[in-house]
């Protein structure tokens, strides 16, 4: 059983405010993996504190771009190196099945990376050609670092949610105080570890575990410039409230319900493979996995009997076992939640397929739940229009593509998606009529160049690459008169 009794605060291991540790448990079967510190207001204080100080008057925001990078490559190396004990600890505190927290390591990488080379490309301070040649001056325009950031992450996918935000903040100039899950308590401060070899500069940096009521202190701390958040549409509101009311800069990367075409040229057993993955990845427990499948009338039935035989082929089970594709629920009222949002698509007249309300024979000490398939379900249901978070799918028949983009569009969020068919061109056709975020086609994997973050409901701004690093830098223009 580990302990992690200190808090890792501007560089430093320090004693919490409150000295009581939280028992994290296993999602398998509910016993004790370990204990850690949780973060209090008074913490957030001396967090803030330390970001800010170090940010005014510390070496860090004025390094060059290229000394920066050098930290986060080292950074990325430490945590290269301790890739499985990495990947063994998320999925001991997540329930992830450990097919996944591995497969996830090189992803973590390709992530850095992007953000790497996006810096190297990024011209932190150019000058302007005048538009108008008669003009006597030059424009010169910095990109510099906003100030102190609040990152706060979920649960789910914590090295990922980290990654996205400290790299390009951090490349950036910035200090940050990065507030994590209490479920993540052990393996986040794996995290701190890393950062703590690398030399980050005193203050730079702080990471705390601590619940929804300090998160809000952090995001409402007037010394906070930049709020970047990933989590629900409900708390994402809530935040956006707080930082619009202080003028603060805020990203947010939200919930989703999307919507996966297979048109009618589709290669069915491909799509449903890469569904496998697509829709039911991290045991259902993420905002891009697309619940929705959206399926031709004149193949709906075949569709319909390939997924089932795919969603009940599903070995559910201990997360370290390496054939267990489907782990347990984060905790029990997760659990109870994607059960009440079974049981309420069987009340509102939706087709059982596979699965159901029952916990898997044999699991009940844990926090699992059965992979189930809905069919003949209508949009305007509540399990096709809300974000159920577990191994849910639901299936709705279209009559043509227009139909189809009708439906998938139809929903107050805007994520991700997906669209399957024989013809690229055409899948692409259909790609750009979509409002969300991110579009895959045939299974492609998502990207970490190009901007990621959802539309309406799923979010305001982007990360990865370019426009996520721009993300974190304020514009600054400087006019001279022309040398």
């Amino acid at each position: 059983m580990t302990t992690r009794d200190k808090l890792y605060i501007g560089g430093s291991w320090v004693t919490p405010s409150d000295p009581e540790l939280l028992e994290i448990r296993s999602p398998h079967d509910r016993s004790v993996l370990g204990r850690a510190a949780q973060a209090a207001p008074a913490d957030v204080d001396a967090a803030v504190a330390a970001a800010r100080t170090a940010f005014d008057d510390g070496p860090w925001p004025h390094l060059s771009p290229t000394d920066r990078a050098a930290v986060i490559r080292r950074v990325n190396t430490l945590r290269e190196a301790r890739a499985d004990e990495i990947a063994a600890a998320i999925s001991a505190e997540n329930g992830s099945a450990l097919w996944f927290t591995k497969l996830g390591q090189p992803f973590l990488t390709r992530q850095v990376n992007a953000y790497l080379a996006a810096a190297s490309a990024l011209p932190w301070e150019e000058v302007v050609a005048p538009s108008d040649p008669s003009v006597a001056f030059d424009t010169v325009v910095r990109r510099e670092p906003i100030g102190v950031v609040a990152a706060v992450i979920p649960w789910n996918s914590p090295f990922s949610a980290a990654t996205a935000k400290l790299t390009p903040a951090l490349l950036a100039g910035n200090t940050v105080v990065l507030k994590v899950s209490p479920e993540n308590s052990l393996s986040m401060m794996l995290l701190a570890d890393l950062f703590d070899e690398a030399g980050l500069p005193p203050g730079v940096l702080s990471i705390l575990p601590a619940s929804r009521s300090t998160s809000e202190h952090l995001v409402s701390h007037p010394r906070v410039d930049k709020v970047a958040f990933t989590g629900s549409t409900l708390a994402g509101r809530r935040i956006a409230s707080i930082a619009g009311a202080q003028l603060k800069r805020v990203s947010l990367e939200l919930g989703g319900k999307s919507a996966a075409i297979i048109l009618d040229d589709a290669d069915l057993p491909a799509a449903v493979q890469g569904l496998r993955f697509g829709s039911l990845a991290n045991n259902g427990e993420a905002c891009i996995l697309q619940t929705r499948i959206l399926a031709p009338r004149r193949r709906y039935a075949e569709v319909v009997s390939a997924l089932a035989e795919m969603v009940g082929s599903l070995k559910v089970g201990n997360p370290s076992d390496p054939d267990t594709f489907i782990g347990p629920m984060i905790r029990p009222d997760q659990q109870q939640r994607v059960i009440d949002y079974i049981e309420l698509g069987i009340e509102e007249g939706a087709r059982l397929v596979t699965g159901g309300p029952a916990v898997p024979a044999g699991l009940e000490g844990g926090n699992y739940v059965t992979p189930t398939l809905f069919a003949d379900v209508r949009n305007d249901m509540r399990i096709a229009q809300e974000e159920i978070f577990g191994p849910v799918l639901v299936v709705i028949p279209y009559a043509d593509e227009d139909e189809a983009v009708r439906i998938a569009n139809d929903s107050d969020y805007g994520l991700s998606g997906g669209v399957w068919s024989a013809s690229i061109e055409r899948a692409l056709a259909v790609a750009r009529r979509l409002r969300t975020g991110t579009v895959t086609l045939n299974g492609a994997p998502m990207s970490f160049d190009g901007p990621f973050g959802g539309y309406k409901a799923s979010g305001i701004g982007r990360e990865y690459g370019m426009v996520g690093l721009t993300g974190y830098v304020e514009h600054k223009t400087v006019t001279r008169p022309r040398r």
